[in-house]
């Protein structure tokens, strides 16, 4: 019986190793913390939005970095066939807002149980607390690995590395996936993290922290050119900006952080200039003998008010009958076009997914075995490909899990 190793017992893993033993493999998982699916625990904040049930255009179009590799992964195993496959063993599921699909129990220590039942079902060996020194190639075939703590050396047909990113430090993430890559000639896309929330220079995010804005539009631009848009939640922090546009956004930044990076918030995009300019005239024939900073609580949030008036460089003092048509254009222009200085992301204890990896092009897509060593395959998070945030990074695992394990 042809043997396996799969070093990582994450989602990709754990995959891996199911098919790779429904194919008649003897699998052996080897796992260095202390239980299975550290990281898949904790995603969607701990409910676990396994997949997204969108139709395959839309599952393509979330991947970020490299999709046209997943190719052969995504129509192998679909998300659809990644509902059915956690239906069969038992787990069932709904589909929430965006196309999110849960365990109906809400629990993502469900999703693991799935997995190692069926494994344990299938006779896959678990070793736990157990952590891979190196791989053993001869005549550019890994022909196995050697164990950190016993030295000793485990043979196999075949080894799947799914040992993730390094995002989540705290569940044990490290680099060893990519120091074993290394080993067998591979190239490593610099890592970095994303899906992250973002710092900015303005010293009025710490007033604004807490603030939530719903229905904004948010645009980020490099040297003055618009690199990113999008419409729906964010947040302000003590350290600049979070929420769901922020995180989306960070994931197409990362290339563009040498430049002179600036975000800009529309707060009201439902109004065009003109709408605005006739909103705030009305307003303003209600609060004629009112300050400036205290005409605005009809069309913003209390908190947003002092920013927007510093932010236009008007006097927050002067009146509103003494206002000039051309100021009161100054304050619609800001107020759909309210700026932040981007000075970076935040690092690896908040990133969802790594950006990076094994480079792919060094990967065969229809099999997910290494182009430079046979026997060598990898799938999941180690590989440079991330996506967006809705269950397609684990879509990418379930899916490059399973050719690897077919292939392997």
């Amino acid at each position: 019986m042809a043997k396996v190793i799969v070093i990582g017992g994450g989602a990709a893993g754990m995959m891996a190793a199911i098919i790779a033993a429904r194919n008649g493999k003897e699998v052996t998982v080897l796992e260095q913390n202390e239980k299975l699916g550290k990281k898949l625990f904790i995603t969607g904040k701990g409910r676990c939005n396994f997949t997204n049930a969108c139709d395959l255009e839309d599952l393509f179009g979330n991947v970020v970095s490299n999709p046209k590799f997943l190719y052969s992964a995504f129509y192998t195993f679909s998300n659809d066939m990644v509902m059915d496959f956690f239906e069969e063993l038992g787990m069932p599921y709904k589909v929430e807002r965006g196309n999110r699909a849960f365990p109906t129990s809400d629990h993502s220590s469900d999703v693991i149980k799935a997995l190692e039942k069926e494994m344990r079902r299938l006779g896959v060996l678990i070793c736990l607390n157990t952590k891979v020194k190196s791989l053993i190639i001869d005549k550019n075939i890994c022909k196995g690995i050697e164990l950190a703590n016993k030295k000793e050396k485990l043979y196999a047909d075949s080894v799947i590395i799914t040992t993730g990113g390094v995002s989540y430090p705290r569940t044990g993430a490290c680099k060893d996936g990519y120091t074993f890559a290394k080993q067998a000639g591979h190239t490593i896309v610099a890592p970095s993290p994303s899906l992250v929330p973002m710092e900015l220079a303005d010293d009025c995010c710490k007033d604004l922290m807490g603030i939530s804005l719903k229905n904004v539009s948010a645009a980020i631009y490099a040297d003055n050119k618009k690199i990113y848009s999008d419409f729906g939640e964010m947040l302000f922090t003590h350290f600049g900006v979070s929420g769901p546009i922020i995180i989306k956004a960070s994931a197409y930044i990362q290339k563009y952080l040498q430049k002179n990076l600036s975000l800009t918030i529309d707060l009201k995009p439902a109004l065009d200039d003109k709408q605005l300019d006739e909103r705030i005239l009305k307003d303003f024939q209600l609060f004629q003998n009112k300050q400036l900073k205290n005409a605005l609580d009809k069309l913003l949030l209390r908190a947003l008010i002092p920013v927007v008036i510093d932010k236009s460089g008007l006097d927050g003092d002067k009146k509103i009958n003494e206002l000039t048509k051309e100021e009161r254009k100054i304050l619609g222009h800001t107020i759909k076009n309210l700026p932040f200085v981007i000075t970076g992301l935040r690092g690896w204890d908040e990133a969802i997914v790594t950006k990076g990896g094994v480079s792919v092009k060094e990967v065969d897509p229809g099999t997910m075995e290494s182009k430079l060593t046979g026997g060598l395959y990898f799938a999941g998070e180690v590989l440079d490909l991330d996506a967006l945030t809705g269950g397609f990074n684990l879509q990418i695992a379930w899916s490059t899990g399973y050719l690897a394990g077919l292939s392997a």
